[in-house]
C-alpha cells in the first residue's frame, strides 16, 4: 500500500512541475510525511525504480539519464516524454 501511495505523490508532483523539469526524490518523501520524511527516502528510490522499469520516469543524475540500479548520491526525477501517464 505504501508503494501505491509514494507512486501517486511522484507521479503527481512531476506532472504539477512540468514535463521539462524534475523533482528531487526527497520532494515526494517531504509532501508524505514532513517529519519523518528521511525514514521514506528508500522506499521512494526503490517506488522511483520501478516506474523507471515501466517507462513512466526517467532517472537523472547531474542532468543525464543513469541506470537506476548502478547509481549513488543524489537523483532526480522526470516524466518520461513517451510515458503514457
Amino acid at each position: 500500500m505504501l508503494d501505491q501511495e509514494l507512486r501517486t505523490v511522484i507521479m503527481e508532483l512531476i506532472r504539477e512541475r512540468g514535463s521539462k523539469k524534475t523533482i528531487c526524490p526527497s520532494e515526494v518523501a517531504r509532501a508524505f510525511a514532513s517529519d519523518n520524511w528521511r525514514e521514506l527516502m528508500d522506499d521512494v528510490r526503490a517506488v522511483a525504480r520501478n516506474l523507471h522499469q515501466k517507462w513512466r520516469v526517467q532517472i537523472e543524475k547531474d542532468g543525464k539519464s543513469v541506470d537506476p540500479d548502478n547509481v549513488s548520491g543524489p537523483i532526480r526525477l522526470r516524466l518520461r516524454e513517451d510515458s503514457d501517464e
